[in-house]
């Protein structure tokens, strides 16, 4: 796997001391790392599920297929191993100050912890052009703008996810709502979707995309990147204001905005943590002067210590999660 300057292997080894596990014991794995709630044998079939790019094809189901001309692949119980996935911004705004830097370490070493401790890692990243991997055909995935990873358990996984987010280019306007609406309607198998955005954009737009995942039963996790500069602005004369996303610039004197702006960034976040509170998902607000290791250790120890509660029994996707009463707290 070639180095990237992102991912820091010590750091990623100290944090694996306390394991990446989904939220409840909606998610399990062969290894026996998450709780699950299924019976039976391991090897015991479950049910059929349509293919989708990145499954393996030693699992497709031909009789199905010559009863109905589409691809269905079967699956056990022992299939209920956690499937990571990794939602990452990278519209414009994401390239301000240490950002990037920050959504790459934290992406790559959570991927990396998913593969080592035996399961599976994806990525969708937003703005950027679609890139085919290996084993997709040309029609593979018709997300538009977005570019799709599927999670896999692959010794070659890390390594490509590394690349896709190395190639990161911050650009346009957020399209991070759309994204996770086309991933609750592609990804039908129960994943853990880790969403890595500065989430500057209108907080509504959020609630519909995460209600959709929900209905899915995928266990969110919601990271919102914010530079300390953001939180407390400290401008003592006039500025210009560049907007990172449609490069438009605005005249700024701080003796008139700097109370109007504090009051309104904070009500941003309040909105953001209420849609969180009630949509059941996890947030956590990671402000950019933090070491990365300081970050995930408060949401790996947070994770593992909510990491048992029953969410319903596992299969597709058929209606609303339900949860425990504290599934929604801000770490």
């Amino acid at each position: 796997m070639a180095e990237h300057p992102f991912f820091d292997p010590e750091v990623a080894q100290r944090l694996a001391v306390t394991p990446l596990v989904a939220r409840g014991s909606k998610l399990g794995t062969v290894s026996g790392r998450h709780q699950s709630p299924h019976r039976g044998s391991s090897v015991e079939f479950a049910q059929y599920r349509r293919y989708q790019p990145g499954d393996d094809l030693r699992r497709l189901d031909w009789r199905a297929y010559g009863r109905s001309e589409r691809y269905y692949v079967k699956e056990f119980d022992a299939d209920t191993n956690l499937r990571l996935v990794l939602v990452v911004d990278s519209s414009g705004s994401m390239g301000y100050s240490n950002r990037l830097l920050l959504t790459q370490q934290i992406a790559s070493t959570l991927a990396f912890m998913a593969v080592a401790q035996g399961d599976a890692a994806g990525l969708l990243t937003t703005n950027q052009p679609r890139q085919q991997t290996r084993t997709e055909s040309p029609a593979a995935d018709s997300m538009q703008g977005f570019n799709f990873l599927p999670p896999r358990r692959a010794a070659d996984q890390v390594s490509i996810l590394f690349d896709r987010l190395a190639q990161l280019k911050p650009s346009g306007e957020s399209n991070v709502p759309a994204a996770l609406h086309h991933l609750a309607q592609t990804v039908r198998q129960r994943a853990m979707v880790v969403i890595i955005s500065d989430l500057l954009f209108p907080p509504q737009a959020m609630r519909p995309a995460l209600e959709h995942l929900g209905h899915s039963k995928h266990d969110v996790v919601l990271l919102q990147l914010a530079d300390p500069e953001e939180l407390q602005p400290r401008w003592n004369r006039p500025v210009r204001l560049l907007d990172m996303e449609n490069d438009q610039t605005y005249s700024v004197d701080p003796d008139q905005v700097a109370h109007d702006y504090r009051q309104a960034y904070d009500h941003h976040l309040q909105q953001l943590r209420d849609i969180a509170a009630d949509t059941g998902i996890d947030y956590q607000l990671m402000v950019q002067d933090q070491s990365l290791e300081e970050l995930l250790s408060t949401l790996l120890a947070k994770r593992a210590s909510a990491g048992g509660a029953s969410v319903g029994p596992a299969g597709p996707a058929s209606g609303p999660a339900s949860g425990p009463a504290d599934r929604g707290k801000e770490f």
